[in-house]
């Protein structure tokens, strides 16, 4: 049985690469398949393997206030200041509680398993990190190589055979060890990489960037090859 983990929801980008799509409401807003993507993003956290779920903001925030209509959503505001993923996550840390969380990007498309329960299947006490990747094959809307490459024993370095795929649990503890307000999530995986503690799983399926407008028909096919399968 699955013991349900926190999970932040990263919804605070200016979604500059979206361009014209994003020019009145958030990028997390913007529809694929007709659906916003938040809420693409959110049917994959079902109370049974995150809990709680926190979404935080920053660009247009009150609109995704205003979209998401579960009451049990918690909301962590950036609107101050933007602190990139790593800040964003420790701000949130008082909300998700203590222990290992799920982060989740919201700019991408899974056709497949649940993502959350093929990294809640894979994760040991012992790491760090565990991201979720895909071979570039079953990738689209990626531009470029990919992230990371893997180990016999599970381990990630940097390197090209994988792609990150926006999905991870992490033990926020490690963020208490940068002297940051504002950083990417990048400088918590060099640490944890350093110390033999940064872990990938492969994802099973397919999977699609949504983070530009041309993204877009690529992951609404991969969405409907799925629906006629």
């Amino acid at each position: 049985m699955i013991t349900p983990l926190p999970i932040l929801l990263f919804a605070a980008g200016k979604g500059k690469r979206m361009r014209h799509l994003a020019a009145d409401r958030p990028k997390p807003l913007v529809p694929v398949a007709g659906r916003p993507l938040l809420d693409h993003a959110l049917r994959h956290a079902t109370p049974d393997l995150a809990a709680p779920r926190v979404i935080n903001l920053h660009t247009r925030g009150q609109m995704i206030r205003d979209w998401v209509s579960d009451p049990e959503v918690i909301f962590s505001d950036e609107s101050d200041a933007l602190l990139e993923t790593g800040g964003g996550l420790r701000k949130a840390v008082p909300l998700l509680g203590s222990g290992p969380v799920f982060t989740m990007n919201t700019d991408t498309i899974f056709a497949g398993p649940n993502p959350l329960a093929v990294l809640a299947q894979a994760w040991r006490p012992e790491m760090g990190a565990l991201l979720l990747c895909v071979e570039t094959g079953k990738a689209a809307g990626h531009p470029g190589r990919g992230d990371f490459d893997y180990h016999p024993d599970g381990q990630i370095t940097r390197g090209s055979a994988a792609i990150y795929t926006g999905v991870q649990i992490i033990d926020p503890a490690v963020l208490d060890r940068i002297d940051q307000t504002a950083y990417s999530m990048n400088v918590a995986w060099d640490i944890l990489a350093q110390e033999g503690r940064l872990f990938g799983t492969p994802y099973p399926g397919r999977w699609c960037d949504v983070g530009q407008p041309e993204s877009i028909p690529l992951a609404e096919a991969l969405i409907a090859q799925t629906a006629d399968v």
